[in-house]
């Protein structure tokens, strides 16, 4: 049994066509990559998976049901915070555990579960706008896990966390996962889905551009990425017929060679102009699949679309 599956998935609002027939599923385990660009129509794909609005058509199974009554079963972190500012934490998460049809004597056990894991027990009795940034992401996070479900969207988890709660959450994410809650993970950020997701879809203008095993799609781009840690000069690497796109960051490079280039003669080369401390042929990044699939120069011309896709997403 599939966790979600959406079949022929459309919506418009007004002239825009926020999403276009979108179909993938998800099988229960999986930690799932939902990707694109700004505007490219993942929140109205969550949007319509929640049943918060409806699609104009196509449709939409969860846990197994095309009945829209399930959604108790699913967790849900949205990417702006919807927390009442004016209420103290705990009052808050047990509000919003009632809501999901939680018992108070339950929820109260879960809560300070919660807070205890997150550090943030000293803080129940705060208002929320007394809060810092971080500290409300992660009690939202708290709120979308709380009652068990066994699907869970989180769209941009990682917002406004330091290094160490960012570590934290990937790794309560990771063990929901194996303990055997389905992930979908919304986002723009590719090196989070390539660190955390088995599966992805990216979507662009509401389509399909790509969907499968991410170590799947990965392969079929080859391994002619070159990854370069070095110090000296980078003149040698400017039109150099060898490479076709480079990434520069200081002392550290990411290189697609041209498919008839030879990495061992880029090597030989390199070796004679610069001191090198890493030279590893690797597959592309996620990034570099995105960007070329996705990339600024595959969306000119679609300057008023995009406009108007922003507000629709």
């Amino acid at each position: 049994m599939n966790a979600l599956s959406l079949r022929h998935v459309s919506k418009r609002f007004g002239q825009v066509m926020a999403v276009d027939s979108l179909s993938l599923q998800v099988e229960r385990g999986w930690m799932y990559g939902l990707l694109g660009p700004n505007g490219a129509g993942k929140t109205t794909t969550i949007r319509m998976i929640l049943n918060i609005i409806q699609p104009d058509q196509g449709q939409i199974s969860l846990l197994g049901s095309s009945e829209r009554s399930l959604t108790d079963r699913v967790g849900y972190l949205p990417e702006e915070r919807g927390l009442y500012r004016k209420m103290k934490v705990v009052d808050l998460l047990l509000f919003l555990a009632a809501v999901k049809g939680m018992a108070h004597r339950q929820a109260r056990a879960e809560i300070q579960r919660w807070l205890e894991k997150l550090e943030l027990n000293a803080w129940e009795q705060k208002k929320v706008e007394e809060l810092s940034k971080g500290m409300q992401q992660q009690i939202q996070f708290i709120a979308s896990v709380l009652h068990g479900p066994d699907l869970i969207i989180f769209d941009e988890p990682f917002t406004g966390l330091d290094p160490l709660n960012t570590n934290r959450l990937k790794d309560i994410i990771l063990s929901l996962n194996k303990q055997g809650a389905t992930i979908i993970l919304s986002t723009h950020r590719m090196e989070q889905v390539e660190k955390l997701c088995t599966h992805i879809c990216l979507i662009d203008r509401g389509r399909k551009i790509l969907d499968g095993p991410l170590s799947a799609i990965k392969s079929q781009y080859g391994r002619n990425t070159v990854r370069l840690e070095f110090d000296g000069p980078t003149i040698f690497l400017e039109n150099n017929p060898l490479i076709d796109k480079m990434n520069l960051y200081g002392h550290y490079a990411e290189l697609r060679l041209k498919p008839s280039a030879d990495p061992q003669e880029l090597l030989r080369v390199a070796v004679q102009k610069i001191r090198i401390h890493k030279f590893e042929v690797v597959e592309p990044s996620l990034d570099d699949i995105f960007m070329e699939k996705v990339g600024l120069g595959k969306r000119s011309g679609h300057a008023s679309d995009q406009k108007s896709q922003f507000a629709a997403d």
